[in-house]
């Protein structure tokens, strides 16, 4: 007797249609983003731009919205990729109702609407604390450098500016010479009224070169410029500087081509041409309650501000806050002081197997020396070893999980915008993952 199999017809043809809410389980995520999104945020940001009522209708706000979170939540980032999603996995049909926007219609919609699709986090944020997953009792600061969309082999100094501008210039004059010399003797040999008289394309390429060179050299001297005016203005007074701050950049100072506003940034794994994106996380469910990024390698001058952020997002401070050696300065202690938050801050590098970094490394008398005695005091039990523990998984769900490990926009502006739209994404899987436990 033959073996009997499930039928295979794949050229039947449906009489009805199958229901979107049946692409995928009843408990399936594409299902709680897009609901959430319809019924749980509000669009008004997004609605207010589209006020004009000519032209063929657009896709839903919300739709794209949801799509774009989805997309994000299930570490596609690409608006190629996010365009064949839509056409390929039934997940994303559940989630933009069959609808197959191109790519280029779900990146111009990210960037026409990225300060709306910012103000998200904080809507999300309100769900996370309506299902009691932020309690504020202990929040872990912490950054982590992310690649820019740029190659740090774009990047220049100003000093190999200056020499390579003065060689490319006279490589280009001496080039621009002999092309009239060409044209004098195509003129002669063809006619004058002959084609042939375009400046050749080794020559323009060139040129274009030069001018990016230029353009670079003059933004840098341009920002040495105004860090010396801002050092007058704040200081008119300073007492006696062995020498005067100089206008020009120094050689080092270095601009990308591709993307300016990136900086080189020391990782664990070397250097890279990236930003420095910040999180404060709350330690009850691994919620992020705050985000920012910056083009600065240090951590230090981002920490009062990411506290304030806080209190301006959720309405109060965390009781505690704990934070590696990179945000300790005597400033940044003063400031957790001034908030009356129970600071926890690494005051050096901690060796394996020991409690804290030792006492020495801070100058008896100051904040810094009383934090690290602090830190010796609680010992390996103390709140501070909260902090790997409520931050560091954080970023590895969003880099490692999700494979966001390099931006897709250019520019702070663009790229903070990015940031915060990953971290919306990550507090909303939260919320998820309560919700179908709670089911």
């Amino acid at each position: 007797m033959s073996k009997t199999f499930r039928p295979w017809h794949i050229d039947d043809v449906w009489l009805l249609p199958a229901s979107i809410h049946d692409f995928v389980p009843a408990g399936h995520v594409a299902h709680f983003i897009r609901d959430t999104v319809r019924e749980g945020l509000d669009q008004g940001a997004l609605l207010a731009s589209y006020d004009d009522e000519r032209g063929y209708p657009p896709y839903q706000p919300a739709m794209m919205t949801a799509l774009l979170l989805y997309a994000y939540s299930q570490g596609i980032y690409s608006s190629r990729r996010i365009a064949r999603a839509c056409e390929e996995r039934v997940d994303f049909m559940a989630v933009t109702g069959l609808n197959k926007p191109d790519f280029r219609t779900i990146s111009e919609f990210r960037r026409r609407h990225l300060e709306a699709l910012q103000g998200l986090f904080q809507q999300v944020l309100r769900l996370c604390r309506q299902a009691g997953l932020v309690k504020l009792g202990h929040v872990a600061l912490d950054g982590t450098k992310i690649k820019a969309n740029a190659s740090k082999h774009k990047a220049m100094s100003y000093g190999r500016m200056k020499t390579a501008e003065d060689k490319l210039a006279a490589e280009v004059a001496a080039w621009m010479k002999q092309a009239e010399a060409i044209d004098e003797a195509e003129d002669r040999a063809i006619g004058r009224e002959q084609r042939g008289d375009e400046t050749p394309e080794w020559v323009a390429n060139k040129a274009k070169r030069l001018a990016k060179i230029r353009e670079a050299k003059a933004a840098l001297e341009a920002q040495a410029k105004e860090a010396v005016r801002q050092k007058d203005g704040s200081d008119p007074q300073p007492p006696s500087p062995p020498e005067p701050p100089s206008a020009e950049p120094a050689d080092t100072a270095q601009r990308n081509f591709t993307d300016p506003e990136s900086r080189i940034m020391k990782t664990n794994d070397g250097f890279i041409q990236g930003y420095n994106g910040q999180a404060a996380v709350d330690a009850a469910h691994q919620i992020i309650v705050a985000c920012d990024l910056s083009n600065q390698g240090a951590d230090s001058p981002q920490m009062l501000g990411m506290v304030d952020q806080i209190e301006a997002t959720i309405g109060q401070r965390p009781e505690q806050l704990s934070a590696d050696a990179g945000y300790c300065s005597e400033d940044n202690l003063a400031g957790l002081e001034e908030r009356d938050i129970d600071g926890f801050v690494a005051t050096g590098r901690q060796k394996h197997g020991t409690a804290a970094a030792p006492t020495g490394c801070a100058k008896a008398g100051t904040r810094r020396a009383a934090m690290a005695q602090k830190l010796v005091d609680q010992g390996h039990s103390g709140p501070y070893r909260l902090r790997k523990q409520t931050v560091e998984p954080v970023f590895g769900q969003i880099k490692q999980a999700r494979g966001f490990r390099q931006f897709l926009l250019r520019g702070l502006d663009k790229v903070k915008a990015e940031w915060v739209l990953i971290c919306t994404v990550h507090n909303l899987l939260k919320v998820a993952a309560t919700s179908r436990i709670a089911t």
